[in-house]
C-alpha cells in the first residue's frame, strides 16, 4: 500500500506520512511548507565566545497527564501549545511521547533529544562561550501561520532578550522538523545564526534552513545515540562546527553516526504492510480520538484562537 525506501536510504517522511493517513481514509494530506529563498546569518562572534541558545520541541513531564515514557503511545493530553522557557542551570524532565516520534526505537535517555548536558560539556571545554540563561520550548503547531505569526516571533523576542549569539534547534517528530525550520528561518532573518539538528531530511530541506545537521537515525535521536555520551558530544560538535564553517544557506552536513540496531529499522515507521481493513479502521478511530483530545488541550491553552 506504500513504497518503503531501501534500507540504506533516508526515510521519505512526507511520502510515508501521506500514505499512512490516506490509508486511514483522510483525503486532505498535510501540506508541508516549501521555500526557495533561505535567510542566512553569518557568525559574527568567535564560537568560543558565543552565548548559545537551545531550542527544543520536547515537553515538560506532566505527571497528571498519563504515561509519557519512551514506550508510551502517542499522548495527546501531554502536548503543549505555547512557547515556554526553562533555566539552563537546572536539570529538566522533558519527554517526547506526545509527538509522532519513532517510539519503537526511542530510549529513556533524554540526551538524545535534549542535549543540555552535551552543551554544558561544550562550555566546560571552551568550545562555546556559554549558554543563554534559558532554553526555549517551541510547540509543534500544525498551523504554519500560527508558527510564523505567533510562536516564531515569541521565540525571537526571548532569544534577543537573552543576548543570544547563536542557536541550536533539536527536532523530533515530522511536524517538529517543520516547526523548528520555520523558527530557524525567523532567527536567521533577524541576524541570529542557527543550526537545526534532525532526522527528517526531506522536511527540513523542503522548508529550507541555513544549516542542517542530518542524522540518519530514528526520530527522537537527533542529538546522539542512547546512553552514548561520546556520540552525543560528537554530534553536537558537528552542529557547532557548522556555525563556524557554513558560508551560505542550505548547508546540510550528514552525520556519519550509524544506528546500532538492525538495518531494517527504517521500514518500521508508518509501515502499512500487513495491516488489514480492521487494523486501519482501528487506527483511524484512535487517531480521531487523539485529535479531539489535542484540540481540547489547544483550546484551553489558546482560548483566543480556539
Amino acid at each position: 500500500m506504500s513504497t518503503i525506501e531501501p534500507d540504506d536510504a533516508p526515510i521519505n517522511y512526507i511520502g510515508r506520512t501521506h500514505a499512512w493517513y490516506s490509508a486511514l481514509g483522510y483525503d486532505n494530506p498535510y501540506q508541508y511548507v516549501r521555500f526557495d529563498a533561505v535567510p542566512f546569518a553569518p557568525l559574527h562572534t568567535a564560537l568560543s565566545a558565543c552565548r548559545v541558545a537551545l531550542l527544543t520541541t520536547a515537553a515538560p513531564y506532566q505527571p497528571d497527564r498519563g504515561d509519557q515514557g519512551a514506550g508510551a503511545p502517542y499522548n495527546a493530553a501531554a502536548k503543549f501549545f505555547a512557547v515556554y522557557s526553562g533555566d539552563v542551570s537546572h536539570d529538566h524532565d522533558l519527554r517526547v511521547s506526545h509527538v509522532a516520534v519513532d517510539r519503537a526505537h526511542l530510549s529513556d535517555d533524554p540526551s538524545c533529544w535534549f542535549p543540555l548536558p552535551a552543551l554544558r560539556r561544550a562550555v566546560a571545554s571552551g568550545r562555546i562561550g556559554g549558554l543563554t540563561a534559558r532554553f526555549h520550548g517551541v510547540p509543534t503547531n500544525r498551523s504554519q501561520r500560527h508558527t510564523l505569526g505567533v510562536d516564531a516571533p515569541e521565540v525571537l523576542a526571548r532569544c534577543q532578550a537573552d543576548g543570544t549569539d547563536a542557536a541550536v534547534l533539536v527536532a523530533n517528530c515530522p511536524v517538529c522538523h517543520q516547526t523548528l525550520s520555520l523558527v530557524a528561518r525567523s532567527l536567521e532573518a533577524a541576524g541570529i545564526p542557527t543550526v537545526v539538528m534532525g532526522a527528517a531530511l526531506d522536511i527540513v530541506e523542503a522548508c529550507g534552513v541555513a544549516r542542517f545537521l542530518f542524522s540518519d537515525v530514528p526520530l527522537g535521536n537527533a542529538a546522539g545515540l542512547p546512553f552514548d555520551v561520546a556520540s552525543q558530544d560528537a554530534t553536537l560538535a558537528l552542529a557547532l562546527r557548522m556555525l563556524d564553517t557554513a558560508t551560505g544557506p542550505r548547508t546540510t552536513v550528514w552525520n556519519p553516526l550509524k544506528w546500532p540496531g538492525a538495518p531494517g529499522w527504517r521500514r518500521d515507521y508508518f509501515n502499512l504492510a500487513g495491516l488489514t481493513a480492521e487494523d486501519l479502521a482501528r487506527e483511524r478511530h484512535l487517531n480521531d480520538q487523539l485529535k479531539d483530545v489535542a484540540q481540547g488541550v489547544r483550546d484551553a491553552a489558546l482560548p483566543s484562537i480556539a
